[in-house]
C-alpha cells in the first residue's frame, strides 16, 4: 500500500469515529471517483454503522435514472457543474434517508476537458439534513495530475469536505 492510499484510509477511519460519535450516517453520489470513496469508506472496519449507500452515476443517463438529475439541467450545465452535484448530493442524501452525502462529479482526464472546464475540473456538493432541512455547499477544485491522479485528489477532498460536515477536522 502507499503513501497516499494510506493517506485515505485515515481520513476514511477519522470520518467514520465522528460520523459514530455523532450518530450520523453519510452517503455517497460518485461520478468521476467511481465508488471510490464508497470503497474508501467500506475499507474501515465496522463501517456499517455509518454507511449504507453508495450511487456510482458516472454516466448521464445514471445520474437521469438513480438520482433523477433533469436531461434539461445536464444540457444546459454539463454534467461537471455546481447545478448538477447539487441535485445528486440532495437527491442521495434523502432517498438513502442519510445524514451527510457527497456529490462528485469532475473531468478527470486524458481527455474530456475544455477552456471553461479543463481536465482536473471537480465539482463537490455535501447535503446534510438540519432538522427537516438540507443544506447544501459545494467547492470546485481543480487539481493536477495524471487520470489516477486527479481522482485520487477528489476522494481526499471529499473525505475531508465530509469531516468537515461532521464538525471534525
Amino acid at each position: 500500500m502507499n503513501r497516499s492510499d494510506e493517506a485515505l484510509q485515515r481520513l476514511a477511519r477519522r470520518l467514520g469515529r465522528a460520523l459514530l460519535a455523532a450518530g450520523r450516517t453519510v452517503a455517497t453520489a460518485e461520478s468521476c471517483t467511481g465508488g471510490w470513496i464508497a470503497k474508501a469508506l467500506t475499507d474501515v472496519p465496522g463501517s456499517s454503522a455509518w454507511f449504507g449507500t453508495g450511487y456510482v452515476c458516472y454516466s448521464n443517463a445514471a445520474k437521469e435514472a438513480l438520482l433523477g438529475v433533469s436531461p434539461r439541467m445536464l444540457e444546459q450545465f454539463g454534467a461537471v457543474s455546481e447545478p448538477v452535484v447539487s441535485v445528486l448530493a440532495r437527491e442521495a442524501v434523502k432517498r438513502a434517508r442519510a445524514s451527510v452525502a457527497v456529490a462528485v462529479s469532475g473531468i478527470a482526464g486524458p481527455d474530456g476537458g475544455s477552456a471553461v472546464k479543463p481536465v482536473g475540473t471537480v465539482w463537490f456538493a455535501f447535503a446534510i439534513r438540519v432538522g427537516r432541512r438540507i443544506e447544501i455547499r459545494t467547492l470546485c477544485c481543480r487539481f493536477r495530475g495524471d487520470r489516477q491522479s486527479v481522482r485520487r485528489q477528489a476522494v481526499a477532498e471529499a473525505l475531508r469536505g465530509l469531516l468537515a460536515l461532521s464538525g471534525s477536522r
